[in-house]
C-alpha cells in the first residue's frame, strides 16, 4: 500500500510540473543562461516557477550552479555542498565534484554540514523543477549555499565565479521569493499612494525587480537599504549580478512572472511574493 502511495505521490508531482511547464506557453531558448525563481512550497510558488524553468533548453547543458539562501545556518561567506548527489522524485542529480574543489581551492569558501544541507530549503525547492528539465539529459549540480555577505564579499565572489559564466555549458539557478509582508515578518512597509496594501506590495517589489533587470548591483543594494525589502535571496541575486558584470557574455535579466500567495487587505494580513526572471544572451 505504501508503495502504491508513493507511486501515486510522484506522479502527481511530475503531473503537476509538466502541467505548470505546459501552461507557461515558453518556447525552450539555447540562449537563456540563468533564471531567478521562488523556493516555497509549491502549492504556492509551483506555477510562478515554471515561468523561470520553462525557458530551459537542456540540450547543451551539463553544469547548473544553484545559488540559494541560507535561512537557518548563519554564515558570512559562501558554503559548498559535501554530498555527492542530491536525490529527487522525480531523478537524482549528480553534484560535480570537480568544480567543488575547484572553488574548494581558493580558499573562499566553507563547506555545509550535511544537516545544514539537508535542512536548508531554498536550493531543494529548485531540485525537482531542474530534473524534471533536465529528463534524458546528463547534468550536474553545484550547490553553493549563499551567507550573509556584506557588499565586497557580494562582489568577491561574483568575480570568482564570472568565468563561468561564460561557458555556455554551464547554467545558473538563483533561488529567491520577493517580500515577505505582514506582522509575523517583522515588515509592514506601506505606500498608502499604490491604494490597497498588496498593490503597495507589487510596486515595491517591481521597482525592485526593474533594478534587478538593469544589472546593477551597486543600484540594487541602494534599493535594499532603502526600503529593506524582506527578498530572502537578496545575497544570491547581488552575487549573479556581479558575476554578469565581471563576465564577457553580455546577459540580460528579464521578470516573466509576478504573483502573491494572498492579497494582502489590511495589517492583520500577510503574504510573500513569488517573482520569475531569466538571464538571456544579449546579442
Amino acid at each position: 500500500m505504501l508503495v502504491h502511495g508513493t507511486l501515486t505521490i510522484l506522479k502527481k508531482l511530475a503531473e503537476e510540473l509538466e502541467g505548470w511547464l505546459g501552461a507557461s506557453g515558453l518556447s525552450k531558448s539555447s540562449d537563456v543562461r540563468g533564471v531567478i525563481a521562488p523556493h516555497a512550497g509549491y502549492s504556492y510558488s509551483g506555477q510562478a516557477a515554471a515561468y523561470a524553468f520553462g525557458n530551459i533548453d537542456p540540450t547543451n547543458i551539463s553544469r547548473v550552479f544553484l545559488l540559494g539562501p541560507s535561512h537557518h545556518y548563519y554564515t558570512p561567506k559562501c558554503a559548498l555542498s559535501t554530498a555527492t548527489v542530491y536525490k529527487t522524485p522525480i531523478g537524482d542529480l549528480p553534484i560535480d565534484l570537480e568544480v567543488i574543489e575547484e572553488l574548494k581551492a581558493t580558499g573562499k569558501f566553507e563547506l555545509m554540514d550535511i544537516r545544514v544541507d539537508e535542512a536548508e530549503h531554498s536550493m531543494e525547492m529548485h531540485l525537482p523543477y531542474l530534473a524534471k528539465v533536465f529528463e534524458g539529459h546528463p547534468v550536474k549540480v553545484v550547490p553553493i549555499l549563499v551567507g550573509a555577505l556584506n557588499a565586497e564579499n557580494e562582489a568577491l565572489y561574483g568575480q570568482l565565479l564570472a568565468k563561468y559564466v561564460d561557458d555556455p555549458n554551464n547554467f545558473f539557478s538563483v533561488s529567491s521569493d520577493f517580500c515577505h509582508w505582514g506582522s509575523r515578518f517583522n515588515y509592514m512597509h506601506y505606500d498608502k499612494k499604490h491604494g490597497a496594501i498588496y498593490k503597495s506590495i507589487e510596486a515595491l517589489d517591481r521597482m525592485g525587480m526593474d533594478i534587478i533587470e538593469t544589472g546593477d548591483p551597486d543600484a540594487f543594494k541602494q534599493y535594499l537599504s532603502e526600503y529593506d525589502n524582506t527578498i530572502c535571496g537578496r545575497h544570491p541575486i547581488s552575487v549573479f549580478l556581479h558575476m554578469l558584470r565581471n563576465c564577457s557574455t553580455k546577459i540580460k535579466i528579464k521578470f516573466l512572472r509576478y504573483e502573491q500567495s494572498s492579497q494582502c487587505k489590511s495589517t492583520r494580513d500577510s503574504s510573500v511574493s513569488y517573482a520569475s526572471a531569466a538571464g538571456k544572451v544579449d546579442a
